[in-house]
């Protein structure tokens, strides 16, 4: 997961909110369900979306109180979230619904599947996450 931890270059050359270190640091404490929420809000993601990027149940999340932490893994996977999204908005100069609209659109270098179904794994996380870093350089898939 090295390729979400640095700085990326781009039009920006931002900083991600957590390095790995901090990522396996903060998932093994688990990470409050409001926090989710938060991310969430970033590009606009629904609960259905959020809830397969975490590997959780809608109706799982939506039990789940504000104050109340997720599990080690979906703590894990919304902290990988958070970090890719941050890398979208950088990607496409801060628009959030432009980044949304790209995380539902299936991608060629995807298999034809959207960078969200995608992010059902961890490993999908890395792959979206190389698909923004070639749109940085200007390199199509």
């Amino acid at each position: 997961m090295a390729s979400l931890s640095k700085a990326y270059s781009g039009k920006r050359m931002t900083a991600l909110p957590f390095t790995e270190q901090e990522i396996v640091v903060r998932s093994r404490q688990g990470v409050l369900r409001a926090e989710a929420d938060r991310v969430a809000q970033l590009v606009g993601l629904t609960d259905k979306e959020l809830a397969a990027a975490l590997g959780l149940s809608t109706s799982y999340l939506h039990r789940l109180k504000t104050d109340q932490r997720i599990s080690q893994d979906a703590s894990e996977r919304l902290l990988l979230l958070e970090n890719l999204l941050q890398h979208a908005l950088d990607t496409f100069e801060g628009r959030p619904a432009t980044v949304v609209n790209w995380l539902r659109t299936p991608l060629r270098e995807l298999d034809n599947q959207t960078p969200l179904q995608t992010l059902d794994t961890v490993t999908g996380y890395t792959l979206v996450d190389r698909v923004l870093g070639r749109i940085d350089h200007g390199i199509s898939g």
